[in-house]
């Protein structure tokens, strides 16, 4: 990608603060501890702990961990050791948490999972499992935006610099053969950072002709009276792509790997069960979001975002290989060495006695 020796200096200085906000599909930065885990009387501890802290965001693309929380499964895996929750609202913090020791396990999107990695020189964090796929459309104004050419000269909203959404967009336009500078936005198409919360306001009062958006927020839009004019998954092989994954201090996968290995199973679970039976996933889900933040999705939000949404097992690692490659050719990210992101043995292990296949590591597995 061609650019002036001054704009790649200033661009890997810049890498480093978009990265620090990156997330799937954020509302903010702090977390709500639930420590309403129950443990059965009686229950073995597993390796020896009294608790493994599980992180993720109150939000519909990480439906694994609200119906994982609210049927009790993790708690169940981990038997006599507290299953600890904590609520995040955007990647960095969890990223934070995870780092300092404080979380030991988290649900959360593709680009805060690589920016964590690098940044530690792939010393701190571990993929270790999927979890979601999909949800994320781009929604507009049906009086504005008739087809994807009238984009071209839009206003369209992307939740943060940098992040999973805005790497997809500023990649979907380069596409096109429009023109963009990452850092400001500017040019053929004009690219609004706006936090998911109030993006609906703005496109109501018509500051946004629309946006490039993760689930709920792509269904309150279209509660608004916006259009889907494109659905993200249709832009990828079979119609996968990463939204959310499973992470871990890899301290804690060196010392537990059992209390890990119970986590997973927990998951796989919870993704069996929401295949098996979507209509009360989706209740459940909606339940554990009420209890995390007081407020559930009506249904007109709920129900098509929930079916958007693909719960896997699978990483889909080489499209976070993919997703990693689309913001270095936007700008935002130095070439990464994301060699070893990924150790997929314990969870390859579950999927094994459920008598499944194995899933993949794109090459990026630990050696």
């Amino acid at each position: 990608m061609p650019a002036t020796s001054a704009l790649r200096r200033a661009l890997a200085v810049m890498a480093v603060l978009p990265l620090l906000t990156l997330a799937a599909c954020g509302y903010g930065s702090q977390a709500k501890d639930d420590d309403t885990a129950k443990v059965a009387a009686g229950a073995k501890k597993i390796d020896g702990l009294d608790s493994v802290r599980i992180g993720y965001f109150g939000n519909l693309t990480h439906g694994t961990a609200l119906v994982g929380n609210n049927k009790g499964l993790f708690q169940k895996e981990l038997g006599g050791t507290e299953a600890k929750y904590a609520v995040f609202n955007a990647g960095p913090s969890e990223i934070e948490a995870l780092n300092s020791g404080s979380l030991d396990i988290g649900f959360i999107g593709p680009s805060p999972a690589v920016n964590g990695y690098t940044r530690s020189g792939g010393k701190n964090l571990r993929i270790i499992g999927g979890s979601a796929s999909g949800g994320v459309k781009l929604v507009v104004d049906p009086d504005k935006v008739k087809s994807l050419k009238d984009v071209e000269g839009k206003r369209i909203a992307t939740p943060q610099l940098g992040n999973t959404q805005d790497v997809a967009f500023l990649n979907w336009v380069a596409e096109q053969g429009w023109k963009v500078d990452a850092q400001s936005g500017k040019g053929d198409v004009t690219v609004v950072r706006s936090d998911n919360k109030v993006t609906p306001d703005a496109f109501r009062a018509g500051s946004v002709d629309g946006a490039w958006v993760p689930e709920p927020t792509a269904s309150k839009l279209v509660a608004e009276g916006g259009k889907v004019l494109l659905d993200e998954a249709t832009l990828w092989p079979d119609e996968e792509f990463v939204i959310t994954n499973i992470i871990v201090r890899q301290e804690f996968l060196e010392e537990h790997p059992k209390a890990v290995e119970a986590v997973l199973r927990a998951s796989v679970e919870a993704n069996k069960w929401i295949d098996a039976n979507p209509e009360e996933a989706k209740a459940a889900a909606n339940e554990q979001l009420a209890a995390d933040s007081g407020k559930a999705l009506p249904a007109e939000v709920l129900d098509p975002a929930w079916e958007s949404i693909e719960f896997t097992d699978d990483p889909l690692a080489a499209t976070l290989d993919a997703q990693a490659e689309h913001a270095v050719e936007a700008g935002l990210l130095e070439e990464p060495d994301l060699d070893g992101i990924y150790d997929l043995t314990l969870l390859n292990e579950v999927l094994k006695a459920a008598g499944r296949s194995a899933v993949e590591d794109a090459g990026l597995g630990t050696k």
